[in-house]
């Protein structure tokens, strides 16, 4: 019979983990950091480009969903796969004709992601003041930065949508870079 892991047992094998893979986390850190500074510099071409990716994503797996529904129009749920299949072409083609346009409908989405991961992203720092850093400080601000940014995104409709995709996911990045350099950096001393 085997017994459970003992909490101190595993919140030393997190910090060991932490330790051995801190410059991954700073890594990523820093890529985020010069992606969201980019962002921040060129807002209305970074929303642009957000919706224009975000259009060729729902085309292309709108095309692919339509692909397999006739692959397969023998099994239950024809009807539904076929709905999500052509919707997911629809608005895919909307979000790359009207790019503009599909923008204010892009940041609400952006409003409920930015809660969500506020959300997260607290309850992450959170966990890791009892687990291991010193530095989950940084990641709390990140995620109270972030339910900040939804409340701008909102306060400010429609006119915030050609600039605020690139702005506040420029700054969600930034801080997001920042608080995994802090973390990386906190692990790297060791568990």
């Amino acid at each position: 019979m085997t017994s459970p892991i003992q909490p101190t047992s595993f919140g030393a094998s997190v910090a060991r983990s932490m330790h051995e893979h801190w410059l991954k986390f700073v890594i990523e850190g820093v890529v985020l950091l010069v992606l969201g500074m980019l962002a921040i510099v060129v807002p209305p071409l970074a929303t642009l480009g957000i919706t224009i990716f975000i259009g060729w994503l729902l085309l292309v797996s709108g095309v692919v969903g339509l692909f397999m529904t006739f692959a397969t129009r023998g099994l239950p749920g024809f009807w539904w796969s076929l709905v999500s299949g052509l919707l997911g072409v629809v608005a895919g083609l909307v979000l790359l004709a009207w790019p503009v346009s599909g923008a204010v409908s892009l940041t609400l989405v952006l409003t409920a992601f930015f809660i969500v991961e506020g959300v997260a992203s607290i309850m992450y720092a959170l966990d890791h003041k009892r687990q291991l850093s010193g530095r989950w400080g940084l990641m709390l601000l990140s995620g109270v930065i972030d339910l900040v940014l939804a409340a701008v995104i909102l306060a400010g409709l429609p006119g915030t949508a050609l600039w605020a995709l690139g702005v506040l996911v420029g700054i969600n990045m930034v801080f997001g870079g920042v608080s995994l350099i802090g973390l990386g950096l906190a692990a790297r001393s060791g568990p």
